[in-house]
């Protein structure tokens, strides 16, 4: 009779972690807010957000934070010209891409570092050329300081020009996995095979959230 309680209370436990449901972390430093509700002091815990932003695709439509709405997105920085690190990133993503392509609840934002070259029409050949159809990836160019800006401040990620690079840019190779409410709930080496199948991992836990 202890034998089967105990049993029984192993599965009990089993079954309890089980159900529980897997939450990402938050990356960024938090802001803790102290409020009063219903008498009494409270501290809430916000953690920073992508700001509002606008860059122009491959097919020279303006693209905002709110196509992004209530869905989770891949971002990252890279440029067309790259000898280095950006073709590998992009074999990765096209993994993921194909991954979530028919997800509408999943997008992908890649920004390029070198907007005088990558014009649209650069863009718009770049995306062709690695198979991509519809709108779930989203090649973005811009104001050269507005990129850097929300890469560096925003992204925590390196995005800038280096005349001593190869290239003559400077760019991380993450790929930063950002929830609905533009929280990083996720920073994955876009260089590795391991870095990407973790991001997809992490996409479905962040898609049950």
């Amino acid at each position: 009779m202890k034998i089967q309680w105990i049993w029984l209370m192993a599965i009990m436990t089993a079954t309890s972690a089980g159900c529980q449901t897997k939450k990402l972390n938050y990356f960024g430093e938090p802001e803790v807010v102290k409020k009063v509700v219903d008498g009494k002091e409270t501290e809430e815990t916000i953690y920073p957000t992508i700001p509002d932003f606008s860059f122009t695709n491959q097919d020279k439509q303006t693209i905002t934070e709110k196509d992004f709405k209530n869905k989770v997105y891949v971002a990252d920085f890279f440029f067309v010209t790259c000898p280095t690190i950006c073709p590998i990133m992009k074999k990765n993503m096209l993994t993921v891409y194909k991954e979530f392509k028919d997800n509408p609840d999943v997008g992908i934002l890649s920004h390029t570092i070198d907007p005088e070259h990558d014009t649209p029409e650069i863009l718009k050949q770049y995306a062709t050329d690695l198979g991509i159809t519809g709108n779930m990836w989203q090649f973005v160019t811009g104001d050269r300081e507005k990129i850097y800006d929300i890469g560096q401040k925003h992204y925590m990620v390196s995005a800038m020009e280096d005349s001593s690079q190869a290239g003559g840019y400077i760019h991380s190779g993450a790929f930063v996995l950002i929830d609905k409410d533009r929280h990083i709930r996720g920073m994955y080496d876009g260089t590795t095979q391991e870095g990407t199948e973790k991001l997809i991992k992490d996409l479905g836990v962040l898609l049950k959230e």
